[in-house]
C-alpha cells in the first residue's frame, strides 16, 4: 500500500473507532440522562407530597386553633349563662316564702349538725329563723341525740343559709358557699367540654 492509503486507511479506523467512542458516549448521556430525569421526577414528586403534608398540617393547626377560639367564646357565653342564672337563683332563695325558706334551712340544717350542740348563726337582717323554729329544729333532732342547738346572739352578712359554730369550727351554709360550690361543679363540666373537642 501506498502512504496515502496507509493515511487513508489509519483515518478510517479512526474515525470508525470515533464513530463507535461517540455513539458509546451518546448512549450514556443519553442514559444518564433518563436517569437524571427519573432522579428528578422522584424528587419533584416527594417536594410535592411534602408540601401538600405541610399544606395539610398548616391547615390542621389552623383548624384546631379555630376551634379551640370558638370553644372559648362558647365557655365565655355559657358562663354569662351562669352569671345571670346564679343572680337570679340568689335572688329566689333570698325571696322564697317564709314557710319554703324555713323548709329549705331545716332540711339543710339536718343534713349539716353533727353534735348538736353547735350554734346557728344567722345573716344580721334575718327575721325567718328564731330561737322558737330552732327548738322545733331540736324537736326533729332529739331522736338522734342531737338537740342542744342553740340561736346564736352573733349575726353575719351572709344573706341567707346559716353558719354552724362549735367553739372554734364552723360550718358555712350560707346561699353564697351553696351556689359557690354548684357553680364549681357546672363549671368542671364546661371545662370538660372545652378541652374535650
Amino acid at each position: 500500500m501506498e502512504g496515502q492509503q496507509v493515511v487513508e486507511k489509519i483515518l478510517d479506523d479512526a474515525k470508525a473507532e470515533a464513530q463507535i467512542i461517540i455513539k458509546e458516549a451518546e448512549e450514556k448521556e443519553s442514559a444518564e440522562q433518563a436517569k437524571l430525569s427519573k432522579q428528578l421526577q422522584e424528587y419533584k414528586k416527594q417536594t410535592e407530597i411534602l408540601a401538600q403534608k405541610a399544606a395539610k398540617d398548616e391547615e390542621s393547626h389552623i383548624l384546631a386553633a379555630a376551634r379551640m377560639e370558638i370553644a372559648k367564646e362558647f365557655l365565655a357565653e355559657k358562663r354569662k349563662i351562669l352569671d345571670e342564672v346564679f343572680t337570679q337563683a340568689r335572688k329566689q332563695l333570698q325571696n322564697l316564702p317564709d314557710d319554703q325558706y324555713r323548709n329549705l334551712i331545716t332540711k339543710l340544717l339536718l343534713e349539716t349538725v353533727e353534735t348538736g350542740d353547735e350554734e346557728v348563726i344567722v345573716d344580721k337582717n334575718e327575721y325567718r329563723i328564731d330561737q322558737q323554729f330552732i327548738d322545733q329544729i331540736n324537736q326533729k333532732l332529739s331522736s338522734s341525740e342531737k338537740a342542744n342547738l342553740r340561736l346564736s346572739q352573733d349575726r353575719a352578712d351572709i344573706e341567707g343559709g346559716f353558719i354552724l359554730r362549735r367553739g372554734k369550727i364552723k360550718t358555712n351554709v350560707s346561699f353564697d358557699v351553696l351556689l359557690a360550690h354548684a357553680r364549681k361543679e357546672l363549671e368542671i363540666e364546661l371545662a370538660k367540654d372545652l378541652f374535650s373537642e
